[in-house]
This record gives C-alpha cells, sequence and structure tokens, in this order.
C-alpha cells in the first residue's frame, strides 16, 4: 500500500460525477446545444443569413428525429430517457425563442419545409460531430441522369433537320480567356461568391452598369420604357448573359425577345411555367412580329419546325428536350428561373443540359434567366442559375468570371475581396429594377392581359359549348332569314339581322330558357381559369410581396384560397356573406400581417369601400361585365396612400369567347371617359357587352360559313 505522498503510478478511476459528464459530452445532443446556441446568439445580433437559416432548420430536424429515436430505445433505462428528453425539451425551447425573435424561421419549422442540398449536406457532418454514421438518404448525392419516358421528334422538326442537315457550329465570336487563374486556382471560390451577397450592406449596387439607348422606338410603332431600352441596348453592344430580375410588371418579356433581336439570337429557345406560355406567344407576336414563334403543345404536333422563336412549358420538356438539343438554338431564355434551383428536379437537369448544348454549339450565345425571385431560401438558390448562364459549373467559377476575380487582385482572404467579388458577378449580367426605382418611366396604373391556354378537358368541353351556342346562332339567323317576308335584300351577311338574332338570344338568356349561353359559359371558363389565376398570383406573392385577386364566383374563391394554402401562403378572405366583424378582421390581417400574402376578394362584394393600397399588384381571375366593375377593383390598390405604381393582370382564355369580351370591354372604356368630360354619348352597360358578344360570335361563324 503506497504511503501519504508517495507518487501513485496506477491509472485514476474517474468519480461517478465525471463519468456522468463525460457521458453527456458524447453523442448528437451536445453537437445540438452548440448549434443552437450559436444560432441564439446570430439573431440577437441581427445577423441572419441564409447560414444561420440553415443552421436553425437542421437543429429542428436533428432535434425532431433523436427525440423520436430516444422514446423507441429500449436499452434505455427510464431515468436516461427522461434526462435525455428534458435535455432536448431544453434545444427545442431556445429554438422557439429564437424563432419568436425572427419570425420568418417559423417556415423552417413545418414538416414540409424544403430542405436544401447545403442543409442536408451540415446535417451528415453534425451526424458525424455526434458520433452517429448518417441514414443513406441524408447523404447528398449527384442526380442520376434522368431517363425520359418518352420522347417525341415532331414531323416539322424533322423536316428542318433534312432541310439542314449539317449544322455547322458557330464559334464566329470566340473570346479566348485573358489570364491563367495563377493566383487563384487553388482556392474554394463557389461559397465566398455566394457569401459576398449575404454580406453586401445596404446601398450596394444590384444592377449592372446600362447604356444609355439610341431610341426608345420598337417594331409596329410601340414604345419601350427606358429602363427596358438600356437591356436592349447591353444586348446590341455585345452582352450576351443576364440574370434580369425584375420586379413584374417592368416588361421582363418584352426586353428578352428585343435582346434576341438585338442579339441576332436566332433560332430562340424559350422555356416557361405553362400559365404564361400563350402570353410568351402573343408577346412575340407583339415585339418581333417579324420572327415567326411557335408553342410546343403535349407532343408538339402543331410545332412549327421552321419558326425563329420556339416556346416550350417546363411540364413537357421532358419529351422534347432530345430534339430541341440538336436545333442548333444560339438564344435561350428561361422565365420564372427561380423554377430550377433544386438541381436535383428533373426540369432543372433538362434546362442545364440544353443550355450547355447550346453554349457548344455557339460560343457566346445569349442567355437569360429571367426571375422576379432570384433568391427564395438560401443563397445558393443562385447555383442552377448562375450554371445556366455558364458562370460557374459544379465546382468552380468558368473563365470569363474567373478572369474578371483574377483582376481584382484579391483573394478570398483579402478585406476587400466580398465586395469586389459581388461587383464582379454583377458585371457578368445581373439586372434588377423595383417599380419604385423606375417609376418615371411607367404609368401610375396599368392592366396587363395574361392569356392563358386551357388545354386540359374543361378547355376543350367549353370550345365545344361555343361552338354549340355559335351553331343555335346561325340556326336562327337562317330560319329568321328563310321565312323573312318584307324588308330589303343584303348581299352577304346581314349585320341588322345578326344583332336582332344575338338581342333574341339575350333575352332568352335572361328569362332562363336558353340553353348553353353566355353567362353560363363565363362562369364556365372562370372555373377553368381558377387554377391557374391562382398560380401565376402565388407566383407574384412570392416576387413582390402582397397581392389582391378578385374573383365574381365563390368557387372560384374557393380554388384560389386552396391553391395558396397548397403553396405554402395565407390568404384573407373578403366576401360578400361575411358579418361585418369577420370582414373587418380579414381586412386587417391581410394590411397588418406581414404572413398574409393574398387577400382574396370578391369583385362584387369588395369591389367598392376597401382601401388595400399595401399591395401594388391586382389578379382579375374573371372578367368583369363592364370596365367600370373592373376600375374599381383596381382601384381597391390604386388610390391615395399608394406609393407604388399599380399593375392589374388581367387573366384570358385564349381561344375562347373571353378574348373578345376582354376585346369589348376595353373599347367600352373610352366611352364612359367620354361621357364624364361632358359628351352626349351613352355610357356602355353590361349589356351592351353581352349583345356585341352575341354579335361577334355569330358574325365569326357566318364568315367562317361563307
Amino acid at each position: 500500500m503506497a504511503r501519504r505522498g508517495q507518487r501513485h503510478t496506477g491509472v485514476r478511476r474517474a468519480t461517478p460525477r465525471e463519468q456522468r459528464r463525460a457521458r453527456d459530452e458524447e453523442g448528437i445532443i451536445p453537437v445540438l446545444a452548440r448549434a443552437v446556441r450559436e444560432v441564439e446568439t446570430a439573431v440577437q445580433r441581427g445577423s441572419v443569413m441564409s447560414s444561420v437559416r440553415t443552421r436553425f432548420q437542421v437543429v429542428a430536424l436533428l432535434v425532431r428525429e433523436e427525440r423520436a429515436r430516444v422514446k423507441a430505445d429500449d436499452g434505455l433505462s427510464e431515468g436516461r430517457r427522461a434526462e435525455q428528453l428534458k435535455r432536448l425539451d431544453g434545444v427545442a425551447t431556445i429554438l422557439a425563442k429564437t424563432a419568436a425573435r425572427d419570425t420568418s424561421l417559423l417556415a423552417l419549422l413545418a414538416e414540409d419545409s424544403v430542405v436544401s442540398d447545403s442543409a442536408r449536406a451540415l446535417k451528415v457532418e453534425m451526424l458525424r460531430a455526434g458520433g452517429v454514421e448518417p441514414a443513406p438518404e441524408d447523404l447528398v448525392r449527384e442526380p442520376a441522369p434522368a431517363v425520359p419516358e418518352r420522347r417525341v421528334v415532331p414531323q416539322s422538326v424533322v423536316a428542318r433537320q433534312l432541310a439542314n442537315p449539317f449544322l455547322v457550329p458557330d464559334f464566329s465570336a470566340v473570346r479566348p480567356s485573358r489570364s491563367h487563374a495563377r493566383r487563384l486556382a487553388n482556392w474554394e471560390l463557389l461559397g465566398p461568391l455566394f457569401r459576398s451577397f449575404e454580406q453586401a450592406g445596404g446601398g450596394a449596387p444590384a444592377c449592372m452598369d446600362l447604356p444609355e439607348p439610341a431610341s426608345l422606338s420598337a417594331p409596329g410603332g410601340r414604345r419601350l420604357m427606358p429602363h427596358q431600352a438600356r437591356l436592349v441596348a447591353a444586348a446590341a453592344a455585345g452582352h450576351r448573359t443576364f440574370l434580369l430580375a425584375d420586379e413584374p410588371g417592368l416588361g421582363k418579356t418584352a426586353q428578352a425577345l428585343l435582346a434576341a433581336q438585338a442579339a441576332g439570337a436566332y433560332p430562340l429557345l424559350v422555356v416557361v411555367p405553362n400559365v404564361v406560355k400563350t402570353n410568351w406567344a402573343r408577346e412575340a407576336e407583339l415585339w418581333t412580329p417579324q420572327h415567326r414563334a411557335t408553342v410546343v403543345h403535349g407532343n408538339g404536333e402543331t410545332v412549327d419546325g421552321f419558326a425563329d422563336i420556339v416556346v416550350v412549358n417546363y411540364e413537357v420538356l421532358d419529351r422534347h428536350v432530345g430534339w430541341l438539343g440538336d436545333l442548333g438554338f444560339r438564344g435561350m431564355v428561361v422565365d420564372e428561373a427561380h423554377f430550377i434551383k433544386n438541381k436535383s428536379s428533373q426540369r432543372s437537369q433538362h434546362v442545364l443540359e440544353l443550355s450547355e448544348r447550346v453554349r457548344a454549339r455557339t460560343v457566346r450565345p445569349l442567355l437569360m434567366a429571367l426571375t422576379g425571385t432570384p433568391l427564395i431560401n438560401d443563397i445558393e438558390d443562385f447555383r442552377a442559375i448562375w450554371q445556366f448562364l455558364g458562370w460557374i459549373d459544379d465546382k468552380k467559377p468558368l473563365a470569363e468570371l474567373m478572369d474578371a476575380l483574377e483582376e481584382t487582385g484579391l483573394v478570398p482572404g483579402d478585406p476587400g475581396f466580398y465586395a469586389a467579388a459581388r461587383g464582379r458577378v454583377i458585371d457578368m449580367g445581373i439586372v434588377r429594377r423595383r417599380k419604385v426605382d423606375v417609376a418615371a418611366d411607367i404609368p401610375a396604373r396599368r392592366v396587363a392581359d395574361l392569356p392563358v391556354e386551357l388545354d386540359d378537358e374543361a378547355g376543350r368541353s367549353i370550345r365545344q359549348a361555343e361552338r354549340d351556342l355559335a351553331r343555335r346562332l346561325v340556326a336562327r339567323y337562317e330560319s329568321a332569314l328563310a321565312t323573312r317576308t318584307s324588308g330589303r335584300v343584303v348581299e352577304g351577311i346581314d349585320h341588322d339581322l345578326v344583332r336582332r338574332v344575338a338581342a333574341w338570344e339575350r333575352e332568352d338568356t335572361s328569362t332562363g330558357t336558353s340553353e348553353e349561353n353566355v353567362f353560363t359559359m363565363m362562369r364556365r371558363i372562370g372555373q377553368a381559369k381558377a387554377g391557374l389565376a391562382a398560380d401565376y398570383a402565388a407566383q407574384l406573392a412570392r416576387s413582390v410581396g402582397k397581392v389582391v385577386f378578385f374573383a365574381k364566383h365563390v368557387d372560384v374563391m374557393d380554388v384560389a384560397e386552396e391553391t395558396f394554402a397548397k403553396r405554402g401562403l395565407r390568404s384573407s378572405s373578403i366576401r360578400g356573406d361575411q358579418t361585418r366583424a369577420v370582414r373587418q378582421r380579414n381586412i386587417d390581417a391581410f394590411l397588418e400581417d406581414p404572413e398574409v400574402a393574398v387577400a382574396v376578394c370578391s369583385l362584387t362584394a369588395a369591389g367598392v369601400g376597401l382601401n388595400l393600397q399595401v399591395a401594388s399588384n391586382l389578379v382579375l381571375a374573371e372578367l368583369s361585365w363592364t370596365d367600370a366593375e373592373q376600375t374599381q377593383a383596381i382601384d381597391r390598390i390604386h388610390r391615395i396612400g399608394q406609393a407604388e405604381p399599380v399593375t392589374a393582370w388581367r387573366i384570358i382564355a385564349a381561344q375562347t369567347i373571353d378574348t373578345r369580351i376582354a376585346e369589348l370591354i376595353d373599347s367600352k372604356a373610352g366611352l364612359a371617359a367620354r361621357a364624364l368630360d361632358g359628351s352626349d354619348e351613352e355610357v356602355s352597360s353590361s349589356a351592351d357587352v353581352q349583345l356585341e358578344a352575341l354579335v361577334a360570335l355569330l358574325t365569326d361563324a357566318l364568315t367562317a360559313a361563307a
């Protein structure tokens, strides 16, 4: 036995307290405790960057998973289980208090919140730090190449390929790399480039320098707004890649089409969401009428293979990516480019594949990514867009951006690198203007039509009902013509008789004796447009904040509210069947609660007496019968206190009577203005529009039959 003061040469056994402390430092819980304290400190400082949001989300995910594991672990004693659950509750409490300080973090606690690649990578890192081997589904893998289930090649495309079988790549605009990137070759640069946008201070530029335009004129006597003309001038001067992030309502579509014309980027491929596909073809006809546009529907049976502009929607891209990659495009536009932010999605892979094939055939093609929402959840939302534009690949900046970074003379360890790097990326082609920035360019109030294609069963049924109504009107006209015993004989169409037949039809409609009529058709069109209109309103809300959604019928409002809920957007409903207290509570929620993104309003019940000017964008999902009713709805946001120009997006069902009624409403609008100015011209009523719609339907049917 060793005496007092004699050195003990054996290993001292840890005390029970020390053993407990060591055991407490094992596993994932201490890793979570340290991480949540880091998040709490960052939020208290007001420094809530995307990396902090990612760490917050990962801690919440792991707390949830660890709690379930502890509860299910039969090998734990009750005391040990209670102890671990208590520690997890402590982490969860800090998460809740932190989210209460910054309520934008609450969305990350939802079970269906999107987990980005960077969040999955951090989760793996934290699990391994806690001695836990990640599950296979937690590992971030490169997605396997998507194998399309069916690919098609339209016959007209085959004809074009046969007409030009030796498509030669265009290398006429080769711009050699100016440096060998020696200083930055061994640096990891993508992370610092993304972080440079997080760390930008207030007042940092968000838009590349654009030249002053020589002219504001456009084809067909149309005029560009100055901010639009500046981007077109940049394309004319040789700039070829743009992340055009203007707010909705500033005319991104026209800018892209005219930039393609200025760059000679034909044939041009345009990839868009389904809801705006028809609008792109319409805008192409307006802004670049000398360049034929074709729209890819379904398997492409109606595609014009010789068109200069090919418009295809994301939903059918998988069927057509093969021939699109071989057509020899010299330009490519991706609308609502935030749709490709998830690189593992099939549509993102197809878009990136097509952009690579375009760049392989044409050096310095025109590449444009259009989005009012370049960032949604994470700074790395930029990654896929920058890759589409050819600024980066999976690992590093590509030659042109690398040259620009080399010219700064800085490396990521230098204090000025982040500001300089951000400026170089912006100069690659980031263009961002807000309505308030270019208010002098745009009208204080404007109505923008957005045609949509009803290509489902409901759309086919509506077009058939319209044909049936036209046939009934023609039969009525021919019967009246055959039985007429007096009056002058008219060569061709008797337009007086056409108006009388239309008036008879309208009278039958009002008494309920008619079959399918103009009222039931307009209601069915409204129902068929409801989902598309709500989708577009959701896109607007993601881009610019609060949006007002107007509809005539309750079932259309119901569809809209369901759509917003599925998209994770809170909405407030203002209807005619509400009590005064409920109505006011819903109005206040839209005006005061930043989480309420959309006000869903009845055109008749909410079209007057409301001040909703916290929004500057409005969606008209259904047409009214008079311009006055439409104007009253727009005036809910276009009123004293409105600081921004107002845009009303009117959703029009293409190839239906909806289009004709919109034209009639617009043509009648001038009559009301003249009457208010003292003219003795009679102001039009809803009955006038209904009558004129029937007249137009019957006249078109008679003309087609002649």
